[in-house]
């Protein structure tokens, strides 16, 4: 890239998400990453070691509801931006405690865009004009699609249908409403499901993967024929970069994989994948661990994203297919069992892990 250096605030930078892209920045830009992340259960610093040695890395362990922080980092570093990825993001747990969804992915986001507006109150005309507020959101935002022709576009009207859902279309219009009331810059992304290395193993093909490497039972909500739109994580990156160094102000780009599949069809092919890197024992499939389990509550039936917009204005189409994309993300898994393991054995509450593969 040939854009000129940029100082961009990464919030939520140890998470999933966030590290696939800090990655990217470091390895592949010269702009400089400040990674805010409050180190949740979620968070892997491990995912960005490799980038601590890079003079252009900064790490601030701090909670992004902390306004009094939050405007000390923007003080120190005066950025030319902020991603915003910092989010409680897993259904289960959202409807198990929601309150730590109200407080990450609401007041999180209030605090990010009411220090952004300060901000820029003090800055210059050429320096407003360079920066950008870039909220990342999800699909859910938009609710269940029943119809198999059916897709979501930018002007879907919201209906979520769970805490989290619910917690992430409040966020996205304060978004919104902050570009309209104060003119903030702000652009918003939307994404389908992610997959890929280094996702938290409370995700539906991670889990699958160490459940089966265990030898557990697979268990999926329903009939398992909900479905999904999948997206690799390298690719959920380069859109937002994308959006971020080209999108346009107030417009909102949803970022989807063009991968609809059944939750049970993905299981079965990471079972098969299994099958041939880590065969069981007696001629056995992977397939043979799969049980079904009743459905949980408000559980959407099919997401599926219209990409269109950010094709034709950006560019940005996804370059993994859901093939090579599920064989390196499970042999990654395979090949860091340390990981996981220390994952299972030492930074999980065990509430939800290892219950129920869903999506």
């Amino acid at each position: 890239m040939t854009e000129r250096v940029r100082t961009i605030v990464v919030t939520g930078g140890c998470g999933f998400v966030g590290s696939a892209l800090i990655r990217k920045l470091i390895r592949r830009t010269g702009h400089i990453v400040i990674n805010v992340d409050s180190l949740t259960y979620a968070a892997s610093a491990e995912a960005v070691e490799e980038c601590s040695g890079s003079p252009r890395y900064h790490f601030v362990k701090t909670d992004i509801a902390n306004e009094s922080r939050i405007r000390d980092v923007f003080r120190s570093f005066n950025p030319d931006g902020v991603i915003n990825l910092a989010a409680e993001s897993h259904v289960d747990r959202s409807i198990d405690e929601p309150a730590g969804f109200m407080h990450t992915n609401v007041m999180g986001t209030y605090v990010l865009l009411d220090v952004a507006r300060w901000y820029l109150s003090l800055r210059s005309k050429d320096q407003k004009a360079r920066f950008r507020f870039h909220h990342v959101s999800t699909d859910e935002v938009y609710g269940s699609l029943s119809n198999d022709h059916e897709t979501f576009s930018e002007e879907t009207a919201y209906r979520p249908r769970s805490p989290y859902a619910a917690s992430k279309a409040a966020a996205d219009h304060l978004v919104q409403a902050w570009y309209e009331t104060y003119d903030l810059p702000v652009v918003l992304t939307n994404c389908s499901n992610n997959y890929g290395p280094w996702q938290f193993p409370e995700k539906l093909i991670p889990l699958t993967i160490i459940r089966a490497l265990k030898e557990e039972p697979l268990l999926i909500y329903g009939s398992g024929r909900h479905t999904r739109d999948w997206l690799f994580v390298d690719d959920h990156a380069d859109a937002i970069l994308v959006a971020f160094l080209q999108g346009r102000n107030g417009e909102k780009y949803n970022v989807g994989g063009g991968a609809q599949f059944r939750n049970v069809e993905v299981v079965e092919r990471v079972c098969s994948a299994l099958d041939e890197i880590r065969p069981l024992g007696n001629q056995r499939s992977y397939r043979s661990l799969i049980r079904f389990v009743p459905d949980r509550p408000g559980h959407d039936y099919r997401y599926a994203m219209n990409c269109r917009k950010i094709t034709e204005e950006l560019g940005w189409r996804p370059t993994n297919s859901f093939e090579a994309g599920l064989r390196t993300t499970i042999e990654w898994y395979v090949q860091n069992e340390a990981w996981w393991r220390s994952i299972l054995q030492f930074k999980y509450d065990g509430r939800r892990l290892g219950l129920t593969v869903s999506a």
